[in-house]
């Protein structure tokens, strides 16, 4: 029985240092922050399709990163106990994604064509 209630007090232990463990937030779940449709209003078609190539590209670099700082802290986690959290790459990540559909808005209002 001893044994039985240091087992559960060991896995109790885990699971508590997993749960502190600060880990940054999945770039699946950095959902894009509003953007005013405003800022593109008086982009003409072939400026919306570049800059939304644009911000594909740079939302391309800002997934990656931020996949990086979740692997990385994941092994930080699991040896120290704790992560190192979200850092720039979230909240540039959120911006670009608001940004991106901000453009998309103004490119289904202008009833553009997405590639050049």
């Amino acid at each position: 029985m001893k044994r039985f209630y240091a087992a559960a007090i060991a896995v109790g232990g885990i699971i508590s240092l997993c749960g502190c463990a600060n880990l940054p937030t999945p770039t699946s779940q950095i959902t894009g922050t509003y953007v005013s449709p405003v800022k593109y209003e008086k982009f003409d078609c072939e400026q919306l399709v570049a800059e939304n190539n644009s911000l594909a590209r740079r939302e391309n670099q800002l997934v990656i990163a931020q996949e990086q700082r979740l692997k990385t802290s994941k092994v930080q986690a699991f040896w120290y106990g704790y992560g190192n959290g979200d850092g720039i790459e979230a909240s540039e990540l959120a911006n670009v994604r608001g940004d991106k559909e901000a453009v998309l808005h103004a490119i289904e209002k202008k009833q553009c064509e997405k590639t050049p």
